[in-house]
């Protein structure tokens, strides 16, 4: 069987000010700009250890997707949560939904949601741990 997906490469954040989405992604968050494009509202940046970039433009309602504001389900990683979000709030940015451990079957891990400028909301999270 042919598999209809190879890879993951980019995940793409619709925004309402692309010099707000800037500063929280690469001030806030700490990402690294590899692109931008002012005049036409675009940016790109690295995701730490993945290759997958998250990319970023200034919303325009005749390309259809989804509106600023409305991404949700996006995992960021982080061996400390707490301390990750200790730091962006420090930084200026929102936390949406304080660290907290949860234990669904099998492992724990501790979360916590994080939001962009427009609403766009990110999960981060520890890496799981085996529960025996």
């Amino acid at each position: 069987m042919v598999a209809a997906v190879e890879g993951l490469e980019a995940v793409t954040v619709h925004v309402r000010d692309i010099h707000k989405a800037r500063k929280f992604y690469g001030d806030v968050l700490g990402l690294k700009e590899l692109q931008f494009d002012g005049t036409a509202g675009r940016a790109v940046f690295a995701i730490p250890g993945s290759s997958t970039t998250l990319r970023m433009h200034v919303y325009d309602p005749e390309e259809g997707g989804r509106e600023p504001g409305t991404v949700s389900g996006v995992v960021f990683s982080h061996h400390d949560p707490a301390v990750a979000c200790a730091e962006i709030a420090r930084r200026g940015g929102t936390i949406t939904d304080a660290p907290h451990t949860i234990h669904p079957p099998g492992f724990t891990a501790t979360l916590s949601v994080i939001a962009d400028p427009d609403g766009n909301e990110f999960v981060l999270r520890s890496p799981p741990t085996p529960v025996k």
